[in-house]
């Protein structure tokens, strides 16, 4: 099966979802609070917010924006964030080895011929001669946290091309960034709506990508407490119906171009209310438009992406061996694949 065949699969697959994930009858108005980070890879929670998705569900939304995907994981747990949307990390398996959360539905995913993350180099770098991945051997790769995603995917492309890195914890996203423009550290990867502009700036260099790494990579999670997973049923059938929704206008928009430009238009400037929001509009929309990926219809979640990133934890010992799917994901409320 090709990588593009398995981006049909999860095509066909979400929008079977997307028709069994209409919003069971609950309480209007009842409050709930999503976490978020500040990315274009977030627009499927924006969406639905300010469409009214949510809504419809009967819910009453408040985001809540985070720096850091582990914060994420642990305001799910203490029951100070409902909802959440990030990528799997060795703080949220923890979690769910301690019952605490459950993985529900897939978010954002690489996919071929759709642009990705990519694997940036400081321009001190770039100009010593690191101009490949391979280049990387022995370098500093930033990341926020141990057990991060971005730890997960630099191990990745290191053991692919057989190379040492030297990953340095910076906690922050802002906090990398600078440091790579600095030339404090040596590489990085992140999504293309900050990879591009980096780039753009000459202070970052493109490299590579790492769809090239790690094949249909299921970047991003939707998760929540074990206790609404188990419990609250409607209502994260709710979430998730509202979600879904969200994200398929963003695809329909960014990806299949339903809307024309004037589509286009009209999702950024909803999107710039969320991202880039210290920018001007005109400023701020190459870069949306720039970090355009994939969100999975239907929550459609990658099951053997999943896999593959929990056994990296267990394997690197940021995760207690023992952990195992049925900790962390409850696939109940979705079409999975894998």
């Amino acid at each position: 099966m090709t990588r593009m065949n398995r981006r049909h699969a999860l095509g066909l697959m979400g929008a079977a979802a997307a028709s069994t994930l209409a919003a069971p009858a609950i309480a209007q108005n009842k409050k709930i609070t999503v976490g978020a980070l500040r990315f274009t890879s977030h627009s499927g929670s924006f969406i639905a917010v300010e469409r009214g998705y949510f809504a419809e569900a009967g819910l009453d939304v408040e985001l809540k924006f985070f720096q850091a995907a582990q914060p994420m994981a642990v305001a799910i747990a203490s029951g100070d964030v409902d909802y959440a949307v990030t990528a799997i990390s060795g703080g949220l398996i923890s979690l769910a080895d301690k019952g605490a959360v459950k993985v529900i539905g897939g978010a954002l995913s690489e996919h071929e011929g759709i642009d990705g993350q990519k694997i940036l180099a400081s321009d001190a770098a770039f100009q010593a001669g690191m101009k490949t991945p391979k280049d990387m051997d022995g370098k500093s790769f930033g990341m926020t946290t141990a057990g991060s995603s971005f730890h997960y995917m630099g191990a990745k492309i290191a053991q692919a091309e057989g190379i040492n890195l030297k990953f340095k914890p910076l906690q922050k996203v802002g906090a990398v960034i600078g440091a790579l423009k600095s030339g404090q550290i040596d590489a990085w990867s992140i999504v293309p709506h900050i990879a591009k502009p980096l780039a753009g700036s000459g202070a970052v260099h493109i490299i590579g990508d790492v769809a090239s790494y790690i094949p249909d990579y299921q970047v991003t999670t939707l998760f929540t407490s074990s206790k609404n997973a188990a419990d609250e049923q409607d209502m994260t059938k709710a979430f998730l119906a509202g979600y879904s929704k969200g994200a398929a206008d963003y695809d329909d928009t960014m990806i299949d171009m339903k809307g024309g430009q004037e589509g286009v238009d009209q999702m950024v400037e909803l999107i710039h209310k969320y991202v880039y929001t210290d920018r001007p509009l005109e400023k701020a929309k190459p870069s949306i438009v720039n970090g355009t990926m994939m969100l999975n219809r239907g929550a459609a979640l990658n099951m053997a992406s999943v896999r593959d990133q929990l056994e990296w934890f267990k394997s690197e010992g940021l995760v207690d061996s023992g952990v195992t799917m049925e900790m962390l994901v409850d696939p109940s409320y979705v079409e999975t694949m894998g």
